[in-house]
């Protein structure tokens, strides 16, 4: 499990990608209309799209993908219950890997959500 800060992390993401944005910013606008395609509510609605983008960052091993896709579920009210049950899938599908990135979702939502 990672010993870092999700919220310092993503704060350093954004800083570190800031030059890249102005640099590029048919590329970055391209991806955040993307990203807001992806997420917006459908035939699922965007907490079970978050829920999916989490899983996929626990098996991708992507610790920055897994802080600004957590604060979201917090955002959009996602319960412990649930990441739990999905974080259940992860570990049943990626062994022991996802169960070492599954430690630090969890401790980013008691992070982001103020439970820790």
């Amino acid at each position: 499990m990672s010993t870092f800060n999700h919220t310092d992390l993503m704060r350093d993401i954004n800083e570190s990608l800031a030059p890249f944005r102005k640099a590029q910013p048919n590329a970055m606008a391209g991806f955040g209309q993307l990203a807001k395609a992806a997420i917006t509510d459908g035939a699922l609605a965007a907490k079970q799209k978050e829920l999916i983008a989490v899983s996929i960052a626990v098996t991708q091993g992507c610790s920055g993908c897994i802080g600004f896709h957590v604060k979201a579920l917090v955002q959009l009210g996602c319960t412990r219950a649930e990441l739990e049950e999905m974080l259940a899938v992860c570990v049943y599908m990626g062994g022991g890997p996802a169960l070492m990135y599954s430690a630090e979702v969890i401790a980013a939502w008691d992070k982001l959500s103020n439970n820790g």
